[in-house]
C-alpha cells in the first residue's frame, strides 16, 4: 500500500447497491475530481515505479488510463493501451476472460512491446482479476516482461489480487477496501 493509501481510500467514494443490490461500489470519481488528492494518487505510483526502469505502462480501458498516461509521462516511458475487442485499429492479439455473467475481450497490437521489455500494467481496480490476468497473458504473448500489475484499489474478498499472484504476478494497490467497510 501506498503512503498516501488512507488519504486516497478516505476520498474514494461507495455507492451502495450500485449496480445491483448488496454491491458497494468503489466511486473514484471524487478522487479525479480532487487535485491535491489526484496529486497523490499518481505520486503514489511514480515513488514505486520511478527506480524500476519501465520500458512501457499497460494501461486497461478504459479507467486505467485515467493513471497510466500521466505515469507513464512521469516515467518516462511508453504508454500502451490494453483495449476492448475491436477499438484498435491495427494487427491485433486478443484474450477472453470470464466474467459473472459471460465472457469479455482484450486486445492489444501486435508490435506493442519488443522481446524483453519490462512492462508495468495498471488498471483503476482489482475484483477478481479477470482484465488484469488477461492484459497481463496478451504482454507475455508479445514477449513483454510483466514487471508487476497494480491499481487504485483492490478488493480483496473477490480473490482477484490473489489469482493475479497465483498465476505469477507481483500485485500493488494503492488502497483496498473489504466488503464491510
Amino acid at each position: 500500500m501506498s503512503i498516501y493509501g488512507d488519504y486516497i481510500k478516505s476520498v474514494i467514494r461507495t455507492v451502495p447497491d450500485w449496480p445491483q443490490s448488496g454491491v458497494n461500489f468503489r466511486d473514484i470519481t471524487p478522487l479525479l475530481q480532487n487535485s491535491a488528492a489526484f496529486r497523490k494518487l499518481i505520486d503514489s505510483f511514480v515513488h514505486r515505479y520511478q527506480e524500476m526502469d519501465i520500458d512501457a505502462v499497460a494501461a486497461i480501458d478504459a479507467r486505467g488510463f485515467i493513471v497510466g498516461a500521466p505515469l507513464a509521462y512521469e516515467l518516462g516511458c511508453s504508454f500502451v493501451p490494453v483495449r476492448k475487442k475491436g477499438k484498435l485499429p491495427f494487427k491485433t492479439i486478443s484474450e477472453t476472460y470470464t466474467l459473472e455473467y459471460g465472457e469479455a475481450e482484450v486486445e492489444l497490437h501486435s508490435d506493442a512491446f519488443r522481446e524483453g521489455d519490462r512492462i508495468l500494467v495498471v488498471d483503476d481496480l482489482i475484483a477478481t482479476g479477470g482484465t488484469m490476468l488477461a492484459a497481463a497473458k496478451l504482454i507475455t504473448r508479445t514477449g513483454g516482461h510483466v514487471v508487476e500489475t497494480a491499481a487504485i484499489v483492490d478488493l480483496p474478498d473477490l480473490s482477484g489480487s490473489q489469482r493475479i499472484r497465483d498465476a505469477g504476478y507481483s500485485v500493488f494497490s494503492v488502497c483496498s477496501f473489504t466488503e464491510d467497510e
